[in-house]
């Protein structure tokens, strides 16, 4: 319990990073909360990187909140009591595989707090302390979306730290979730006027937040608020802006020279060789034990129902799924996908696996049979690579521009049709919202753009869930399941944050 109050209520002490060239610089200077911090550049610089500095943790995006999206129709994963209970929505919050997710999105929410209000007050350049408060706004603004449509519904919010007093820690929850969203939105405003666009940063900043991130993300907050002039308002400033578009070759979007490419939007700064740095996903969705290569966890696996789903000629399914007989390059070795050597193990729960993230896994071991640490982190108990994991990327937001249109009657033939094109498809006329959900779950299937909350916000998850699910041979992995759509569109806060909460926060109804 004394973990869980340190972490969500703000921990004292930072997580060390080792910064390295062209990498996200993560390296703190100092302990923000400790006396006679907040006086130089240097604190401040300190207490940036700290903000960052969690987004390498495992429970955030290595698997964290990924765990929640296994209750989608596209995954499947390695059997586990907890998979199966988020599966079939008998969770309490206590499960050890998310129970972090809502404390470490709140310390970075603090964190971002504390440079608010303690750099106006120092010393320093005038546009490096306002790019940092925009960063600021733009960090904890995300951390607060990805928490309110997951935990906040129209009965209860979540809580709202107080920004300016930070020993008033018993927030009580919002009176709803439109008003995190209201305050989720001014936050990026204020962060889009402070940022500058990414092509303005130098590349020790890649990865810092940057104008058109702010606009991508008050998008997708506009979207959950079923505000569709102003999501269509700034997923229209992104496009005029010129300073994305999209990939010739869907394949290409997830390669790591693609890192910082016109695609990009925001991602997980990642690296093989920097061993604390970015995101593990990729290792945890390689094959568990990696064919005996590599430590792959084996946890998220496509279902058939997402193979199924692609039309005939989309060359987006062999660029994200690997199916029985499918050849690809492994350690610099042909192979062929579950044949031989290559068979899919006994805890593969489908017979596919996400090709997605395979790229860094494509390139030859050393001399000494060693992974090629420019790609793979040689500890394949922290499987990260030298991929960035996206978060948002620039077809994420066309997709929301066209469901947005679709939404207000208007015609998303152009949207839909930039997306399809891309995928080989042909053009399409008087598209509707099937059409908006077939591209999306396409498009962006195995992502963190999450598959089950676009069902939730549809109304779809009810009549989804209660199909079963199956493996690529046809037999049944998951039967029908019971999803009550007024308790389970949103999930239980863990009980843990709710015991030192001293009665200012309520579980969600239900659970």
């Amino acid at each position: 319990m004394k973990k869980t109050i340190l972490l969500f209520f703000g921990s004292l002490v930072f997580f060390l990073f080792m910064g390295c060239e062209n990498e996200l610089d993560l390296d703190p200077q100092g302990a923000p909360s400790s006396a006679g911090f907040w006086k130089t550049p240097a604190d401040a610089k300190a207490g940036l990187n700290a903000i960052y500095g969690l987004y390498s943790n495992d429970d955030m995006y290595g698997r964290g909140f990924f765990w929640l999206n296994n209750a989608s129709d596209d995954i499947g994963t390695k059997s586990r009591a907890n998979a199966e209970r988020i599966k079939n929505f008998t969770v309490d919050g206590s499960e050890s595989d998310t129970k972090n997710i809502w404390a470490l999105h709140y310390e970075v929410m603090k964190r971002c707090n504390d440079l608010l209000r303690n750099v106006p007050k120092i010393a320093m350049d005038e546009s490096v302390k306002s790019k940092m408060i925009g960063e600021a706004y733009f960090n904890h603004a995300v951390m607060h979306l990805e928490l309110a449509y997951r935990y906040g519904d129209e009965r209860a919010g979540i809580p709202i730290q107080d920004r300016e007093n930070p020993t008033n820690i018993y927030v009580p929850r919002a009176k709803n979730v439109a008003e995190n969203y209201t305050y989720i939105a001014n936050d990026l405003i204020k962060a889009a006027e402070l940022l500058p666009y990414f092509n303005e940063l130098t590349p020790d900043n890649y990865g810092h937040a940057h104008k058109t991130a702010a606009w991508g993300y008050l998008v997708r907050t506009y979207l959950y608020a079923k505000d569709w002039d102003n999501a269509i308002k700034y997923a229209n400033l992104i496009i005029s802006s010129g300073k994305h578009k999209l990939l010739d070759n869907f394949e290409d979007v997830f390669k790591i020279a693609n890192n910082w490419s016109s695609e990009y939007i925001w991602s997980v700064t990642s690296s093989a060789s920097n061993t604390s740095l970015g995101s593990i996903f990729p290792g945890v969705c390689l094959e568990d034990k990696g064919w005996g290569a590599y430590n792959g966890w084996g946890n998220f696996y496509p279902t058939k129902e997402l193979f199924d789903s692609y039309q005939s000629g989309d060359k987006r399914r062999s660029a994200t799924i690997l199916q029985k007989g499918d050849k690809f390059i492994y350690f610099g070795q042909e192979a062929i996908f579950n044949e031989g050597k290559y068979v899919a193990g006994s805890s593969n729960r489908t017979g596919y696996q996400f090709k997605k993230y395979m790229e860094p896994f494509t390139y030859p071991k050393t001399a000494t049979n060693s992974v090629d640490i420019r790609y793979v982190n040689a500890n394949g108990d922290k499987p990260s690579t030298a991929l960035n994991l996206p978060l948002l990327r620039y077809a994420d937001v066309i997709l929301m521009l066209a469901e947005s249109k679709l939404m207000k009657g208007q015609n998303a033939d152009v949207e839909i049709n930039m997306i399809r094109n891309r995928a080989g498809l042909p053009n399409i006329t008087g598209a509707t919202m099937i059409d908006l959900k077939r591209e999306r779950r396409c498009e962006l299937a195995g992502e963190w753009t999450d598959r089950h909350f676009d069902l939730v916000r549809w109304g779809d998850a009810q009549a989804v869930y209660a199909l079963p699910l199956h493996h690529y041979d046809g037999k049944v992995i998951y039967p029908s399941r019971n999803f009550n759509p007024k308790v389970h569109h949103v999930w239980p806060i863990p009980p843990d944050e709710i015991a030192v909460s001293k009665g200012s926060l309520i579980q969600n109804a239900g659970w």
